[in-house]
């Protein structure tokens, strides 16, 4: 049970997503809005898989919980990045390929993306693609994502709210959700993947599960808890401190 053409097309459309997002930084001159593209590119994918197949319990269950998920993501990266500079990842990316940064965002920044988000979408597919009825598989992946959404909503807005203080300019965030693991918005978005990954395998598509793999090496080891944490350390003592008492990932009691 898989649509070779139907996932290409899914393919195309965030290629020309990205492609659009691209044009618009070359105006801007910043390309950090790929990041509120980002979660809306899976939201893409799942309107191309379902609204091209004949609708399913399933099918119309995951629009609904992508299509919080996304939204809610894409709206907070939006109104906390409006008004600052390019993200320092990106500039840093800049620096490194300059001159002719402008073109070659297209495929180093925004078809990257696109091609990445194409992979982890097999869930989606897979459940799009799926003609078997609902059962405690399905409910298991709706209560991951729960978990999911809860921990990078709260984390986001516990965070949020810590950084609009003056009194903790300079100040390591490690109340709330922060106090049980550094990172409770990747540990959130692990939540979710895996919870659409057991929709997609409850739709009998084993090899959707190749997208929340990916997805968790993304948050461990590329671009979520390793990339932010490389040189913090450096820019910021007192983290050190948090590190040694705090888990990196998944939420547990705080030690000694």
């Amino acid at each position: 049970m898989f649509d070779l053409s139907l996932y290409l097309t899914g393919l195309a459309a965030l290629a020309v997503f990205a492609a659009a997002g691209w044009v618009l930084s070359v105006f801007r001159s910043n390309v950090d809005h790929v990041d509120s593209q980002w979660s809306l590119m899976f939201l893409l994918a799942m309107l191309v898989y379902a609204g091209t197949v004949p609708e399913t319990q399933r099918g119309r269950l995951l629009l609904v919980l992508v299509a919080i998920w996304a939204i809610r993501l894409s709206v907070y990266l939006t109104a906390r990045n409006w008004g600052h500079p390019e993200d320092r990842r990106y500039q840093a990316i800049r620096r490194r390929n300059t001159p002719g940064f402008a073109f070659s965002s297209l495929y180093r920044v925004f078809l990257m993306q696109a091609a990445l988000a194409w992979v982890i979408s097999l869930p989606l597919l897979g459940a799009a693609l799926g003609r078997t009825e609902l059962c405690w598989l399905d409910w298991a992946g709706v209560a991951l994502w729960v978990v999911g959404v809860v921990f990078e909503t709260m984390g986001d807005w516990q965070l949020a709210r810590f950084k609009r203080d003056p009194a903790n300019a300079g100040k390591v965030m490690d109340r709330g959700f922060w106090r049980w693991t550094r990172h409770p918005n990747y540990f959130g978005d692990f939540c979710v993947w895996w919870g659409f990954g057991l929709i997609g395998l409850s739709a009998g598509a084993w090899w959707c599960l190749l997208g929340p793999v990916l997805m968790s090496v993304l948050l461990l080891r590329v671009s979520g808890v390793t990339l932010l944490e490389r040189d913090i350390g450096q820019r910021r003592p007192e983290y050190a401190e948090y590190i040694r008492r705090t888990n990196a990932f998944f939420p547990g009691p705080r030690r000694g």
